[in-house]
């Protein structure tokens, strides 16, 4: 079976169906994300990031896909969600709600706003809805107010010793892309720019070629946990973003770097006992904070994928197309669950199952549906082309 056909397959006949059939909630709106590994619901909660993703991935694939009525209606349930339940008075969005929509966790980030406008920006395409339109573009303008202080008065830093975090350039980098029929050719030209430099020149380092989650505001490197700390999964999703505006500004000098990033980040955070990538590390080679560094996560894996059959569209690399075949075996031999539909999320260091969920407080209709989606796409346009070749 060719690769487009493989993740075609997958994305419309596994992974889809077993969030319709298990996510929808058909009493208060909204989508159960929290399901064990046959899809029962093991918590009602409702994280609204994960909200607006699913509420986005149905769009999505009603204006990218096939324009089923099905879809639309699971879209529906969760854009109303959150727009009548999921916002504040001044239109930042909460982080969780019970199921009926009362707030649990304050808005202390951007994060549910981003693909809430994400979500709201792919239903009005899909509904014809102007009100939802205006809405995504208020969000994204709420959202700028606040990249400089993402969490406000939710901030639990000193001040101390200022750091400025590479989330928000990376997220920014694909929102504005979302967005492009919302706003104004000006703040779409703005937002890439200063997306692109960010990424690429502040927290892309020249010496290791490696992409650090924190730095001083100047931008320089800073001695700490924090600052030491390494996403690999964060750096290779912000290359197929890269990739993205490379391809829509044709410059293929952003192309090409990012690819190098991608390899360089893969050469250094593979795990080469047990295979995977992972989770964090210390760019010194100090024992990480975070005491889950090395288990192996779905996202990582698959924004990866997604990262390389980009790569490989655009330069042909035989060194970029090794690594896909490496990540594309492990993923697919350790995540996916071929008895019960979807992935698992979490593996330990050695390749096991520490959850058997499909679906929590992180995990949600977002990173396997697009992957799945992203990569179909990619190796449609690989296959047909006279260049490459496997």
């Amino acid at each position: 079976m060719k690769y487009s056909e493989h993740y075609k397959n997958t994305l419309l006949n596994d992974v889809i169906p077993f969030w319709e059939r298990h996510s929808v909630d058909h009493k208060f709106g909204g989508y159960f994300t929290c399901l064990d590994q046959n899809g029962k619901v093991y918590d009602t909660d409702k994280f609204i990031w994960l909200q607006g993703r699913q509420a986005w991935m149905f769009s999505m694939l009603f204006n990218n896909v096939e324009a089923k009525e099905d879809w639309l209606k699971v879209a529906e349930s969760g854009v109303s969600f959150l727009k009548e339940k999921a916002m504040d008075t001044d239109g930042n969005f909460f982080f969780a709600t019970t199921q009926d929509g009362r707030p649990l966790v304050q808005p202390y980030n951007i994060f549910s706003d981003c693909f809430a406008a994400m979500a709201f920006a792919q239903y009005a395409k899909a509904s014809k809805d102007e009100d939802y339109k205006e809405l995504a573009r208020n969000t994204y303008l709420n959202i700028l107010k606040k990249k400089d202080d993402p969490k406000g008065k939710y901030e639990k830093r000193t001040g101390v010793r200022p750091l400025k975090g590479f989330s928000l350039p990376m997220i920014l980098s694909n929102l504005v892309l979302e967005l492009e029929d919302v706003l104004s050719q000006k703040e779409v030209e703005e937002t890439i720019d200063f997306s692109v430099n960010e990424v690429m020149n502040v927290f892309l380092q020249k010496d290791s070629g490696l992409i650090h989650e924190n730095v001083n505001p100047d931008g320089s490197f800073s001695d700490n946990f924090e600052g030491r700390l390494l996403n690999p999964g964060h750096g290779i999703e912000a290359m197929w973003f890269m990739i993205d505006i490379g391809s829509r500004n044709d410059d293929t000098q952003l192309i090409n770097k990012a690819v190098q990033t991608i390899i360089t980040i893969l050469e250094y955070s593979w795990d080469k006992v047990f295979g995977g990538i992972y989770y964090f590390m210390d760019v010194k080679g100090n024992p990480p904070q975070q005491l889950e560094w090395d288990q192996k996560l779905w996202w990582v894996h698959l924004e990866t994928l997604v990262a390389l059959a980009k790569a490989y569209e655009h330069t042909g690399d035989q060194r970029v197309l090794d690594w896909y075949e490496k990540v594309h075996n492990y993923a697919w031999s350790h995540f996916a669950d071929p008895d019960n539909g979807e992935w698992f999320g979490y593996l330990n260091r050695a390749g096991k199952p520490l959850l058997t969920l499909k679906g929590g407080k992180w995990k949600g209709c977002f990173h396997v549906p697009r992957a799945m989606f992203q990569c179909w796409k990619t190796f449609e346009k690989i296959e047909q082309s006279t260049n490459f070749k496997f």
